[in-house]
């Protein structure tokens, strides 16, 4: 039995069907299909069900593939204790947000550079990716982390203040002091709370307005466009200040400011390509923050 097949069938019933196993792994359908044939002609028995939708498990594939599964990372832990020293290899498949792209990929590029056999996939998306379900090893978020099983840690952080474009301020004045922004059109991610310091004193504002998006470069636009006053994180907002296209406000007050997390699934053995990215990504953010 081969091992590659294991793994194959692992990403295709993870997965949901050939084709998507093939976009995670990046194979070929028609080799991933051999694998899954050679495999139940080997155990004798159906794993999946294909159709056009997709694939779904079989009694015995369900049974098969958490077998299959714990072989496969029982493989790795047993490569990585035999040779903890030894060059990185297999696939690192990482979920990066849209947003902050350019902040990430030189680090990321950085770690595939330092470990040639070792294949990286980065995905980009400011949605919210399931890790688990999607395959990825690890995802890079920012923002106010919400309670989840996933198991995070802080490598950083990015400050953040409060912009509003010279034409919005210019036609409704500038807010002043957090009482003062209730009465200005805010764009935001969602609901949400501003948390305004001066000192020891915190003051929190619902702010309301009719712009929201899930990507920061979007409500950066938003507000160069005029449409409203927005918490941004300096490093997204730097090209726009320096182009003159949004300014600063209320500047003698602090907002929070934003984390950026590791997040990965939680099990037993944390695979060494996964440790090696982690500390790289904190040795070069914990130096920024």
């Amino acid at each position: 039995m081969e091992l590659e097949d294991l793994r194959t069938f692992v990403e295709v019933a993870d997965a949901g069907g050939v084709s998507s196993a093939a976009r995670r792994l990046g194979l070929a359908k028609s080799i991933i299909s051999r694998r899954l044939f050679r495999l139940e002609d080997e155990l004798g028995s159906q794993l999946l069900s294909r159709n056009t939708r997709g694939a779904v498990l079989t009694e015995a594939g369900v049974s098969f593939r958490e077998h299959a599964a714990r072989i496969c990372s029982e493989i790795d832990a047993a490569r990585e204790e035999l040779s903890p020293d030894g060059d990185l290899r297999g696939l690192l498949r990482v979920a990066g947000p849209a947003s902050f792209g350019q902040h990430f990929a030189p680090a990321i590029a950085a770690f595939a550079a330092q470990h040639p056999l070792l294949q990286v996939h980065t995905r980009y998306s400011d949605r919210y990716v399931d890790l688990v379900a999607e395959g990825f090893d690890c995802g890079i978020r920012v923002g106010y982390l919400p309670d989840s099983n996933l198991v995070a840690r802080r490598i950083g952080s990015f400050s953040v203040s409060l912009y509003g474009s010279p034409q919005y301020l210019a036609a409704q004045g500038a807010p002043e002091k957090p009482e003062d922004v209730v009465g200005h059109q805010a764009v935001m991610i969602g609901t949400e709370s501003w948390k305004f310091s001066e000192g020891r004193k915190t003051i929190t504002v619902n702010p309301q307005g009719r712009f929201k998006s899930d990507s920061a470069l979007a409500i950066a636009e938003a507000i160069a466009a005029g449409v409203g006053i927005g918490a941004l994180p300096d490093v997204i907002a730097a090209t726009y200040a320096e182009a003159g296209r949004i300014t600063p406000i209320m500047t003698r007050y602090q907002l929070p400011e934003v984390g950026i997390f590791l997040v990965r699934s939680p099990g037993q053995h944390l695979a060494r390509k996964v440790r090696a990215f982690i500390e790289l990504l904190v040795n070069r953010f914990a130096r920024a923050a």
